[in-house]
């Protein structure tokens, strides 16, 4: 039977690779994210591309408390949930409310989606043998990114503290932190070749990441 796959962020970038993977392997993939649009053509390239894949898009705000418990409602069993979902605010931060708002979004789309969605699902982890999966970043660990750094940073805290609470029912949450990955949305129109080259060069393989380096770090943690 197939595992049931929940990929948050699902419709591009790191969430689409880890989509591709799964769904390369047969497994059935629920795909998530704010931009109907994005995901319904994510989900019609790999289900067109992969004969075996089984893609389903599903449009949520994440960070909206009722459309999280709406979706936990629709989706049974859960095996495996990816909480990729998340961004930077680029906002210009000049005075103490704007600080305050800008801080509130990363904090809202990095770690309060994860949070929300992963509490909903837990008691359809299937047990044991359910994983978790949170996406943070190098930022965590190196700083550079304000508010985004302290939100991956938190995602880092918390996943100990999954790990230790679904682990009395055979589930494990690990935590990927990606350096800096070429081919998504997430530096938009900042990046510069200048800075492009700078970002490699503090890289152990001299090269950027790709999407395709998450997924496989992801399915190294689920033994894929």
């Amino acid at each position: 039977m197939n595992r049931i796959i929940v990929v948050s962020g699902g419709g591009t970038g790191m969430g689409r690779a880890i989509a591709r993977a799964f769904s390369r392997d047969g497994e059935r993939v629920v795909i998530l994210g704010r931009r109907q649009h994005v995901l319904a053509q994510a989900a019609g390239e790999l289900n067109a591309e992969l004969p075996s894949a089984l893609v389903t898009p599903r449009a949520i705000d994440l960070s909206i408390p009722e459309q999280v418990e709406a979706l936990a409602t629709e989706v049974g069993e859960v095996d495996v949930l990816v909480n990729n979902a998340g961004g930077v605010d680029r906002a210009d931060t000049t005075s103490l409310t704007e600080i305050e708002a800008a801080w509130l979004r990363d904090f809202r789309s990095n770690v309060l989606t994860a949070a929300l969605l992963t509490n909903a699902l837990s008691s359809h982890l299937r047990r044991p043998g359910g994983r978790v999966i949170n996406i943070s970043s190098i930022a965590a660990l190196r700083g550079g990114g304000d508010s985004y750094s302290a939100a991956k940073a938190a995602l880092i805290g918390w996943t100990y503290q999954l790990a230790a609470t679904l682990g009395r029912d055979g589930i494990t949450a690990n935590v990927v932190a990606p350096g800096y990955i070429q081919d998504t949305e997430f530096f938009g129109d900042t990046m510069t070749e200048q800075r492009h080259q700078r970002l490699i060069s503090q890289t152990l393989v001299g090269r950027a990441g790709m999407p395709d380096d998450v997924a496989a770090d992801g399915g190294a943690l689920l033994g894929r």
